[in-house]
């Protein structure tokens, strides 16, 4: 069950009519609280107050007997039904009594000095008593008021306070929920905005709204996913253009070569010799279907990787053990500086390593060396390849690891990888979490494989 509606615009009214009823509720206990410790302290002042008057009176009269024939003194001071009076004398006679609601007569200590208190019979019942002394006889002075009217007005007082914390509760919900709609007014239009980019229109942005610091922050990070996204269609676009054509190039070798050897009827050895360059034209197209696959299970995001523990010497010594033949063709010396141990997928390194080596030897120049060495730095186990040969220009660098691209398309070789032998060295590296790196001057061009320290 959902407990929180769907809409923002509501919830953020829910939570500004709770915020503001609780804030409500808070000052209306404060002023409840309040006025009911103001209306006890009058009433205690009260009958504190008919407690010196009544002393008074017995002070400047004569006699009890006096104020007794003249009940009217005490009876106007007190002028209601909820108050109450007795004066007591220390035999227990009760020689003034006003007590309408027939309360009976309170035990109380002996206190002499004036003293409040709630009856014990009654808690609707609050008394003032204090002892004097009047010639030979003590008497008792005791004052009360019932309780019943303050708690009556209380009780009424409770009753606004709940309506007036509902009512505003209530009007606090519309408000806010009003607010809210004029508030998100904003995220409204970045919606709208958003909702009309489509494939067709990845180029459009967002805009930045600087008045709202939340929301430039949003659109900006929205422009910034557009553009990681409209990068990717490009790339994706221009992949399958380069797909088709590198395709397109051996069918057509294919299909050409096939069409001209049926247009009349040929030897058996000019069959044979059709059937030996189709075997190539279908030996590049099986490679390319094969990095095509291996992009593609590289490039999973749930792709696993087999990490053992490499020894770096021994794999490179493999390597120019098998490009041995293809260098003494080339006439290029190949040295082995690596050294160390690597924690990773030993067919996977073996693999870009081997592509690396593949156009090291293919673009340089003959009667120089190609070096392979390894170094820990910074955290980083690098492994570098190293060739002399005519540099490869600065624009092309930063597209060099891109699928299908060629720095010079006419120099296809019989053992070209398609212009996908660099991107497969970069999904592996991505596969183990590293990176690859080219520079190339008149120095010569040195490729770097980069792995984390965690892989050493």
């Amino acid at each position: 069950m959902r407990l929180w509606p769907r809409a923002l615009s509501v919830r953020l009214a829910v939570m500004f009519a709770l915020v503001s009823t609780l804030l409500l509720g808070l000052i209306g206990f404060s002023l409840y609280q309040s006025l009911q410790r103001e209306i006890a302290w009058r009433d205690d002042q009260a009958l504190l107050g008919r407690l010196e008057r009544m002393q008074a009176l017995l002070d400047d009269s004569q006699s009890i007997e006096a104020l007794r024939s003249r009940p009217q003194l005490y009876e106007n001071m007190l002028g209601n039904r909820d108050s109450l009076l007795w004066i007591i004398d220390d035999a227990g006679q009760r020689l003034i009594e006003i007590n309408p609601t027939l309360m009976p007569l309170p035990v109380l200590p002996a206190a002499e000095r004036a003293t409040l208190g709630d009856s014990q019979s009654s808690e609707l019942l609050r008394l003032a008593w204090l002892d004097v002394t009047r010639g030979d006889r003590r008497l008792t002075l005791i004052a009360g008021k019932l309780l019943s009217e303050r708690e009556q007005m209380l009780a009424a007082y409770r009753l606004k306070l709940w309506l007036a914390l509902s009512v505003g509760a209530f009007l606090a919900f519309g408000f806010g929920w009003l607010v809210s709609l004029r508030g998100l007014q904003p995220v409204r239009q970045l919606a709208m905005r958003a909702a009309a980019i489509d494939v067709q229109h990845l180029h459009l942005r967002l805009d930045e709204f600087k008045d709202v610091s939340e929301l430039q922050a949003l659109s900006k990070a929205l422009n910034l996913m557009l553009a990681r996204l409209e990068d990717g269609f490009a790339q994706l676009s221009r992949f399958s253009e380069d797909l088709a054509h590198e395709m397109r190039t051996p069918l057509s070798n294919l299909m050409g070569h096939a069409q001209q050897t049926l247009a009349r009827p040929r030897s058996v050895d000019e069959y044979q010799n059709l059937l030996v360059s189709n075997l190539e034209e279908y030996d590049r197209l099986a490679r390319m279907i094969d990095s095509m696959l291996f992009l593609a299970r590289t490039e999973q995001a749930d792709a696993s990787i087999n990490r053992q523990l490499v020894d770096l010497h021994e794999l490179v010594e493999q390597l120019c053990e098998y490009f041995d033949g293809t260098a003494q063709e080339c006439a290029i010396e190949l040295i082995n500086k690596g050294s160390g141990t690597l924690v990773a997928d030993p067919q996977l390194v073996r693999r870009a390593l081997a592509n690396l080596l593949a156009n090291a030897l293919r673009y340089g120049i003959p009667d120089s060396a190609v070096t392979i060495s390894s170094s820990l730095c910074d955290g980083v186990v690098e492994i570098s390849v190293h060739n002399f040969g005519e540099p490869i220009a600065a624009e092309h660098l930063p597209r060099l690891f891109e699928r299908f691209y060629r720095c010079d398309p006419s120099r296809n070789q019989p053992d070209d990888s398609g212009g996908l032998g660099l991107a497969i060295v970069r999904s592996i590296m991505h596969a183990h979490g590293g990176q690859v790196r080219v520079t190339s001057a008149q120095a010569g061009t040195s490729f770097s494989l980069l792995f984390p320290l965690d892989s050493a």
